[in-house]
């Protein structure tokens, strides 16, 4: 089993590539920046962080990775896990300094978080909240399990059926998404603890 994590310039990759090297045991683990190397990939994993545009200027500055993202992953289905921002450029859209486009797997706009009486950016520990209670991504992981966030935007899906989690920071915040083969989070599983192992564990073992 060979999962790739994507390397176009963003995203906490050190610490991405050794939650996924605990969890995968024999498994090989490769940080690339290479699109050829999603071919022999059964799992792709694309981390971000930073503002969207950056993030999806990034990744298409990567000679053919977007065309090798939407082959591997949307023709071929292979399982694709996106993190924070790696989450965000699943969207149709992002609205962050201006209206940049995302890959459009998940039919939706990244808006930023309406403050409230909370502090923006929503950042620290918060307690999950699931919308779907069977997804196997999330097997073993329940309602009320922290996880970690720094986030200023989220992901508004038209379709709330692509919602697997929320959060509440003054109102529900999307936490995790998903449809097919593709799932992302807005937290960091690589910073959360006993989730994070449980959540890598089961992605690297999903077969959808």
């Amino acid at each position: 089993m060979s999962t790739v994590i994507i390397d176009y310039g963003s995203g906490n990759l050190r610490s991405a590539a050794k939650a996924f090297e605990r969890a995968a045991g024999s498994g090989a683990v490769r940080v690339s920046g290479d699109a050829a190397a999603l071919k022999n990939a059964d799992h792709i994993v694309l981390p971000g962080v930073g503002a969207f545009g950056d993030c999806a200027a990034g990744l298409r500055a990567v000679p053919g990775m977007i065309d090798a993202l939407n082959e591997n992953v949307m023709a071929k289905g292979k399982p694709f896990l996106g993190i924070c921002v790696g989450m965000q450029l699943m969207a149709t859209r992002g609205l962050e300094h201006g209206s940049h486009d995302g890959l459009g797997w998940i039919a939706g706009e990244v808006r930023p978080i309406e403050p409230g009486a909370l502090k923006v950016p929503h950042m620290g520990w918060n307690d999950l909240d699931f919308a779907v209670s069977d997804h196997p991504v999330f097997a073993g992981i329940g309602n009320g399990d922290h996880v970690y966030f720094v986030h200023s935007y989220q992901l508004v899906p038209q379709r709330d059926s692509d919602i697997i989690a929320r959060v509440d920071y003054g109102g529900p915040i999307t936490a995790a998404i998903g449809r097919d083969n593709i799932v992302g989070t807005q937290f960091h599983p690589e910073k959360s603890q006993a989730v994070c192992l449980k959540l890598i564990e089961n992605f690297l073992a999903w077969r959808p």
